[in-house]
């Protein structure tokens, strides 16, 4: 089948650095202001709840860790339709390209039956967290509301993840800006309270109901996008009729071989980090607030290397698909470099105006100096980030997810989060007193995700260069 004229074919093979820079950057500064949208959902809760209560601040640390626990993990398994949509647009068989976001909707719905009950009864992540009863009554009305939100955010990942995939991230870019934009006065009024509107004050559960409000609407403008849109036409989307496609298990199983290890990898990567909120709650409110900052920041960083990432894994899955493989290996290795050299001069830049940007979070001098101390290892923290992110999403536009699960669990469960916790809590009794509470989980942290991006990095380099001593000697024997 042909293809529309706006998605004419994906872009031209590479030849040098800057070849890679032209078709990655078009396609990462949309994803870019996308993750910003999302990630700026938790920081407008953030800003709104550190001037709102310490109370609700230390509940929103507890639960925004359980609910991306279960969120990042399912969403995971969801996305890894894209690299697989990836592969059959590059191929140009795109009737099969829209089947998987049938089956991706599928998957998004059965995980979503699980992830609200893990949020609705959250007794896991309050046995971990051990908070004070006033904290943990907080935390169970804001994921309480947050259950509600689930099944509209893995429906909205399967949207993003397919238009990512056929190279169309302003479809989902403009809707989450949209998003958002409902989210920050709904929060704010949900927080606080509007009497002269008959809105009750709710504190740090109207933050959830907010975000539910907020996400649901951007599955229905997403739905109506796909149905308006003549860009999707080829892909055949309502072929049969205008409900989803009935459940194809052989579709299903492939989404699940790569997207089970992929959603592992991915809540691996966040548990190792969001854990330590939960941990380090046992450490007192500013403690935790302090941490809460600094975790935010980080995550705010962290959208460039992810938009890169995405762009570059795109443009990878799409090239395989076209069995241009050379063109694939050289997109991957210049966006590693690309992410890489970007994290380091953004990772030093915050290092340098730290002060001022921890201030502008909040004017609490006990929790500034709390989240100070966290930020020295930002620079790192971030460079490391970079790395492992453009390194795994290249890995899975290659169908390869399993061994880099083992990476992640070794790296960032037993080296960031266990060794954390030995520092944090003093467990050896040698533990030096700057690595002590918060910042042995941030010492530790930040050595796993270094190894871990070493690892990725290398195993990646690995597969490129047996993948090309494969081409060369089938070339050999086609020329002989």
């Amino acid at each position: 089948m042909s293809l529309p004229l706006d998605a004419a074919a994906p872009w031209p093979a590479p030849v040098g650095w800057r070849d890679s820079a032209r078709g990655i950057l078009p396609l990462a500064w949309p994803v870019f202001i996308a993750q910003l949208a999302v990630i700026a959902f938790g920081t407008v809760d953030t800003l709104l709840v550190a001037r709102y209560s310490a109370l609700d601040l230390a509940a929103l640390a507890v639960g925004s860790a359980a609910y991306i626990t279960v969120f990042i993990g399912f969403m995971g398994v969801v996305v890894a339709a894209g690299p697989i949509v990836g592969q059959f647009f590059g191929a140009r068989q795109l009737h099969e390209a829209g089947h998987q976001l049938h089956q991706a909707a599928w998957v998004a719905i059965g995980l979503s039956v699980i992830g609200c009950a893990l949020l609705a009864f959250p007794w896991p992540f309050l046995a971990l967290a051990q908070a004070p009863p006033a904290v943990e009554a907080k935390v169970r009305g804001y994921l309480l509301a947050l259950a509600f939100a689930l099944p509209a955010a893995l429906l909205f990942a399967a949207y993003r993840g397919f238009n990512n995939a056929v190279s169309r991230p302003k479809a989902v870019m403009v809707i989450q800006l949209g998003g958002l934009a409902l989210k920050v006065p709904l929060s704010a009024a949900l927080l606080h309270g509007v009497p002269a509107l008959g809105i009750p004050e709710l504190g740090v559960a109207g933050c959830g109901v907010a975000t539910t409000i907020a996400m649901w609407s951007q599955v229905v403008l997403g739905l109506w996008v796909l149905k308006r849109d003549r860009f999707y036409a080829p892909f055949a989307l309502r072929s049969q009729g205008r409900g989803l496609r009935p459940p194809d298990r052989q579709a299903i199983g492939a989404q699940l071989r790569l997207g089970v290890p992929m959603g592992a990898s991915i809540m691996i990567e966040v548990t190792g980090f969001a854990f330590m909120a939960i941990f380090i709650v046992r450490l007192g409110a500013t403690p935790v607030a302090g941490h809460q900052l600094a975790a935010n920041l980080v995550s705010v960083l962290f959208m460039m290397p992810l938009a890169l990432a995405n762009a570059t894994a795109t443009l990878v899955a799409q090239r395989v698909g076209a069995r241009d493989l050379r063109a694939a290996r050289r997109i991957g290795w210049h966006g590693l470099q690309i992410s890489i050299g970007l994290a380091a001069a953004v990772g030093a830049l915050i290092y340098l105006l730290r002060h001022s940007v921890v201030r502008l979070y909040t004017d609490d001098a006990a929790v500034i100096a709390a989240a100070l101390p966290l930020l020295a290892w930002v620079a790192l923290f971030h460079t490391a980030d970079a790395a492992q992110a453009v390194a795994s999403f290249v890995l899975r536009a290659y169908r390869i997810a399993t061994l880099p699960m083992f990476i992640f669990a070794f790296s960032l469960w037993g080296v960031g989060l266990g060794g954390g916790y030995v520092l944090a809590f003093n467990l050896t009794g040698l533990t030096p007193p700057a690595f002590l509470g918060a910042r042995g989980f941030w010492v530790a942290s930040t050595t796993g995700l270094v190894l871990a991006a070493l690892l990725l990095s290398g195993l990646l380099l690995l597969v490129l260069k047996r993948q090309s001593r494969r081409e060369a000697a089938a070339s050999a024997t086609a020329r002989a």
